[in-house]
């Protein structure tokens, strides 16, 4: 391994985040789908759960599909109890999307389930934090001028508009 070229280094190194990407979207469907949720509305809850404010607008970039899209994602989620709209602090015209205590609730439990079946449990803590530096370095340079934490929420979001359009 060692002794490997640059670019077979790098084709492993993606081989390696696909398989990653795999195995945590396979474990968040099968959540979802014990939740009644659709990938994209665990997406969602995901995403809201990080303690920005979060507007249609931005949760609908996020996930990288269109207003309207986001806008009937909510509608579900808020008519399911887990999601209100409340109007912006700032902004008269938009409303900010927040998770309900039920909301939180299952938040929680995807946070739990994430957690306990983490590819990056079995590393110790000062691994993942190198490891967290390092994804978050090559993150940054994925959307030019957007913060590491923008590319970093926009990594899994590409298919998740077909599931929640089905």
């Amino acid at each position: 391994m060692w002794g490997m070229d640059d670019r077979r280094l790098t084709e492993e190194l993606h081989d390696y985040l696909f398989a990653i990407r795999a195995r945590v979207h396979g474990e968040l469907k099968e959540l979802a789908r014990e939740a009644g949720l659709t990938d994209t509305q665990t997406d969602a809850l995901w995403r809201l759960s990080r303690g920005r404010e979060m507007t249609a607008r931005r949760l609908a970039d996020l996930l990288q599909c269109d207003a309207s899209t986001a806008t009937a994602m909510i509608d579900r989620l808020e008519r399911r109890g887990l999601v209100r709209r409340v109007p912006h602090p700032t902004d008269r015209r938009a409303k900010v999307i927040q998770l309900t205590p039920e909301g939180c609730a299952l938040r929680d439990r995807v946070m739990e389930h994430t957690t306990a079946h983490s590819p990056f449990a079995r590393f110790d803590h000062e691994s993942r934090l190198r490891l967290h530096a390092l994804l978050r370095e090559a993150a940054s340079g994925v959307e030019g001028a957007a913060d590491a934490a923008d590319a970093v929420d926009a990594v899994d979001a590409v298919d998740a508009v077909d599931e929640e359009q089905q």
